[in-house]
């Protein structure tokens, strides 16, 4: 039978593609604002030698940094978001050099900043606090500069670290041009013959599909291929953690996990106590494991018998109509000005939809601070309908922070981004199955909601403690070879899965297809996010308005204050194990409802 085509990305309907002319109307445009933009480099360098010498100077070179953030901000959202479009046109990832290459120049320019900062005494910056009152609004950002007064190098030195910034990029760079545009993999084949495009976005929807023949045909296409590049794929990511431990040694951190938290204000604590907390709680994935055999019948359970629903003659399908439909009924909790700001975002063109040809895989939101673009792959799968949500979390979250904080506290930091996304799932969750009636259906969904503790709670810690042990081997001066990286990945899926899971060696390279770890321990945040948003999800829920209010005020902190405070403000407390406790206790009784539904 034909192979259903991957339209090109000019065969996509307009109304389905992102407003990339909210940036800028064309190429040409970008690039005069880019060469616009270089202008800020002398103004910056002017102000080397002298933040010291009155509070006037020091809040001028402050607001030149806010002007400068406002302005790079549509070049580096255009370039990149140009460019995941179809990644392998080579002049939109000459415009991402060019934009690395000018943000390390920036960065270089104001290499003296920090060192400058840390040089002023008490005495001085007090007095400059008293000659520009308007300075107390960049207070926080100075303390957070001074906070790390040990991890910061002379002003040389800082020079140095800045100008090899885009060297330091390339793991990422590389991996994302082998993963996302070169990598090429055999169609599947079905129990009918029938054969199935095998690509990033395709991948899930076939490990879905009750046709065991067709999902078991897609997991050794995709992992043939990447067994293919198994030496490259370990090369590269062996570079990522290189670098890694290089900067994390140059700044005197006792390891990379203390150097990428430091940053985000998170203390290392919480990393280790998710991973320990979660093999407290084993026994409820263990047991979701041996359910899912027993349910789906089989003699041996696969890692691509994973996916598929355990409710056979359950398949629910969207289109992107109706997905847009459902996350307004399921969020209408979080109150009219939150579903205001969703529907702006669907009627004004915040979303880039479907698959095309060379489009970066996956999904996700970009903060811009025009409004945010969302990335989707949409097929029309319940999965999808998550994945929608999910992004438009993180997309209300990013225009709340950007527009009710000052430039300078816009940002959020990385450890609650994935929290208002995962409070917007647990939602959607909890209005589908109170709108169900259906048996089989409610059984279908919870399946679902048990995937997502698996998949979000277990598999991303899994992840994170796959991530720890490979920086520290690289800080042990072991090799990350392919076969040592295969052996850890191999070994935490037995340990995750349980004596029930048929760990095949194929998985042992997925840690080749995760894109997160090129992004400096970022994954163990899905896990603390998706606790704190059951938790928030069902404040909400259970208290209404004074719990939107707090989550708003939440959502609407940027940076403000450091992550630990802004989540106890919304009600959460990720300082203790509570949260993940609850999550894994909420788990294991969705399994004793699962069970008692299909008994």
């Amino acid at each position: 039978m034909e192979t259903r085509k991957i339209p090109a990305r000019e065969d996509v309907a307009a109304q389905d593609k992102w407003a990339i002319e909210d940036l800028f109307a064309t190429d040409d445009a970008w690039r005069e604002a880019l060469a616009a933009a270089k202008e800020f480099i002398p103004r910056v360098t002017a102000f080397r030698g002298h933040l010291a010498e009155s509070g006037e100077t020091l809040l001028r070179f402050f607001r030149l940094d806010d002007e400068i953030s406002l302005a790079f901000d549509p070049i580096v959202h255009y370039a990149q978001r140009r460019s995941d479009e179809d990644t392998r046109v080579a002049a939109y990832q000459e415009m991402v050099a060019q934009v690395t290459r000018f943000a390390v120049e920036l960065q270089s320019a104001a290499a003296f900043e920090t060192p400058e900062l840390l040089a002023i005494d008490d005495e001085t910056l007090n007095r400059l606090y008293a000659e520009a009152p308007e300075l107390e609004n960049y207070r926080l950002c100075i303390e957070r500069v001074r906070r790390r007064r040990e991890h910061v190098l002379s002003d040389k030195e800082e020079a140095i670290l800045a100008a090899a910034g885009e060297m330091a990029a390339s793991p990422d760079d590389i991996y994302s041009m082998l993963n996302d545009a070169d990598l090429k993999f055999p169609d599947a084949t079905a129990g009918d013959g029938e054969k199935h495009p095998v690509t990033h976005g395709t991948y899930i929807p076939l490990m879905q599909s009750y046709d065991r023949v067709l999902r078991k045909s897609a997991f050794d296409s995709l992992y043939s291929v990447y067994g293919q590049f198994r030496n490259t794929s370990a090369a590269t990511l062996s570079a990522q953690l290189k670098q890694l431990l290089f900067y994390a040694k140059v700044r005197k951190y006792p390891s990379t996990l203390d150097a990428a938290l430091d940053g985000t204000e998170v203390p290392t604590e919480i990393y280790r106590n998710l991973i320990d907390a979660v093999h407290r709680s084993f026994g409820p994935m263990y047991r979701y494991v041996e359910l899912r055999k027993k349910l789906l019948g089989v003699d041996e359970l696969h890692m691509y018998d994973l996916y598929v629903p355990v409710v056979e003659g359950v398949e629910m399908k969207f289109t992107f109509e109706e997905a847009k439909e459902i996350a307004l009924k399921a969020l209408a909790p979080l109150g009219e000005d939150y579903l205001a700001l969703i529907r702006e975002g669907f009627e004004n063109r915040w979303i880039d939809v479907y698959e095309n040809e060379g489009k970066r895989s996956g999904a996700y939101s970009a903060g811009a601070r025009v409004h945010p673009y969302v990335l989707l792959n949409f097929k029309g799968t319940l999965d999808d309908v998550f994945t929608l949500v999910h992004e438009m979390g993180h997309s209300i979250h990013s225009y709340l922070s950007n527009t009710r904080q000052p430039t300078a506290y816009q940002d959020y930091v990385i450890f609650v981004a994935e929290v208002a996304s995962t409070c917007n799932e647990a939602l959607l969750m909890e209005y589908l199955l109170s709108v169900t009636t259906d048996k089989k259906e409610r059984a279908y969904l919870i399946n679902h909601f048990l995937e997502q503790f698996r998949g979000t709670l277990y598999r991303q810690t899994m992840f994170a403690e796959f991530e720890l042990e490979a920086n520290e081997m690289t800080r042990r001066g072991e090799g990350t070879t392919a076969d040592a990286l295969c052996a850890l990945y191999k070994k935490l899926n037995e340990q995750y899965f349980g004596p029930e899971m048929v760990v095949d060696d194929e998985i042992a390279l997925e840690w080749a297809r995760i894109p997160h770890f090129y992004y400096d321990y970022y994954v163990y945040q899905y896990a603390t996010g998706y606790a704190a948003a059951i938790a928030l999800s069902r404040r909400i829920l259970r208290e209404g308005e004074p719990a939107v209010r707090d989550y708003l005020g939440f959502l609407s902190g940027g940076c403000s204050a450091d992550p630990i405070t802004l989540l106890r403000g919304a009600g959460v407390d990720m300082a203790s194990p509570k949260p993940v406790e609850d999550a894994t206790a909420l788990f294991d009784s969705l399994i004793g409802e699962m069970e008692e539904l299909l008994k």
